[in-house]
């Protein structure tokens, strides 16, 4: 198994230097994505929390910020949330936790790189915030395990080389002990996508049917039985990259909000203009909040895989974009009611941008990646001890739960 991280002695001076040396060393493919990012990978500041050799130093995450601001500083495109939002943010640190050495290396680079985008296959019909209660199957057959069931939700899966599976594996137990996670092919026989399309034309998600679906079992992380825990793994890395990666200082998406206040803010009528003012002014001031309150965490982890405070970014993170892009659009006026763009009806996360479909982008934000509800449970609960919710099927085996 991968071996647990811990931080290394390297000054932020030291990293600055490092990463001019990488960049002064590959100048001729910084445009190159690939190229790039494997250099980078290899020079241990893909992911700098990460062990020497697999993309990282063993330093704080929150140095990666370090890394990214030198690399901006030179005119490198760094999103991660567009070249492989799951594979970096989810996938790494769990296949980093669980997988197998041989499985790390062979795929932690080309998460990294882009060259295989990941997909979560975790939400189903009828289970979206009661995941463990999903009652998609997986049938021991040899060293494999036959899967059939149904998957939504699944965003990017039409362009996804593998899959974060979460399935059922023993229903005669409680239905959080009876899971078990596996990595999927998602060019196996027996796997079906079909794309959901979106309030803003796109379809980056979709409904995944799995007939019949052969996974080994090596492709099994944790053990059997034990995908709750793999999973919640999963679900707190995801939080945290939902609640965004570190910008700089008025960056981000109240950036725009100042730059259409500073285009419209003429148009309204003194009393409006002032009303609005203090509108804009109380949501930059939230974003600024948020943006010190999720470099505090980053600085203070100790390891790659987060705790249950990451829900804190993620509530208010949604929270804000929605307040944010409903703040430009009442800048917008009349223009905020007419989608300029149209509906595209596109499979690509490279669809038209603009405010207005980032406005209707942002009705997802409270949902995706557990909703605010459970976001609200998970703080009440794991953060400040506050009692639980009544569960009365917690004890009861899934397959005797009422449905």
């Amino acid at each position: 198994m991968a071996t647990t991280m811990s931080p290394a002695t390297i000054t932020d001076d030291e990293l600055r230097a490092r990463t001019e040396a990488l960049v002064a060393e590959h100048a001729g493919v910084l445009d190159d994505q690939v190229a790039f990012r494997s250099a980078q990978f290899d020079a241990g500041l893909a992911m700098v929390q990460f062990p020497e050799g697999r993309g990282g130093l063993g330093c704080s995450p929150g140095k990666q910020a370090i890394v990214n601001e030198v690399l901006r500083g030179h005119g490198v495109r760094y999103d991660d949330l567009r070249i492989n939002p799951i594979g970096i943010g989810m996938a790494a640190p769990t296949l980093l936790t669980y997988a197998s050495d041989d499985v790390v290396d062979a795929h932690l680079r080309r998460i990294f790189t882009g060259e295989d985008v990941w997909c979560q296959l975790f939400s189903e019909p009828t289970n979206g915030s009661d995941v463990a209660g999903i009652p998609s199957r997986a049938v021991r057959d040899g060293d494999e395990w036959i899967v059939n069931g149904q998957k939504v939700w699944t965003t990017l899966a039409h362009i996804s080389r593998y899959g974060l599976l979460l399935t059922r594996t023993d229903p005669d137990v409680p239905k959080h002990k009876g899971l078990s996670y596996f990595i999927l092919d998602m060019q196996s026989p027996g796997v079906e996508i079909r794309p959901l399309f979106q309030i803003t034309g796109e379809a980056e998600f979709n409904e995944v049917f799995l007939t019949d679906v052969r996974v080994p079992d090596r492709m099994r992380l944790g053990a059997e039985g034990d995908g709750w825990r793999v999973a919640t793994t999963t679900l707190m890395n995801e939080r945290v990259a939902l609640s965004g990666s570190p910008t700089p200082r008025g960056g981000g998406p109240v950036s725009d909000l100042v730059k259409c206040w500073a285009e419209r803010a003429d148009r309204l009528a003194p009393a409006g203009r002032a009303v609005m003012r203090d509108r804009v002014a109380g949501l930059w001031v939230r974003a600024e909040v948020l943006r010190l309150t999720n470099q505090r965490a980053k600085d203070s982890a100790r390891s790659g895989n987060p705790g249950p405070e990451g829900s804190v970014g993620k509530l208010e993170s949604a929270q804000l974009s929605q307040a944010i892009h409903r703040c430009i659009v009442d800048l917008l006026g009349p223009e905020g009611t007419l989608h300029e763009l149209g509906y595209p009806m596109t499979r690509s996360s490279e669809a038209p941008d603009s405010r207005t479909g980032r406005f209707l982008r942002s009705r997802a934000n409270t949902i995706e990646g557990g909703t605010s509800e459970i976001m609200r449970n998970i703080l009440g609960e794991r953060v400040l001890g506050l009692p639980g919710d009544v569960r009365v099927d917690k004890d009861a085996p899934w397959s005797q739960i009422p449905r």
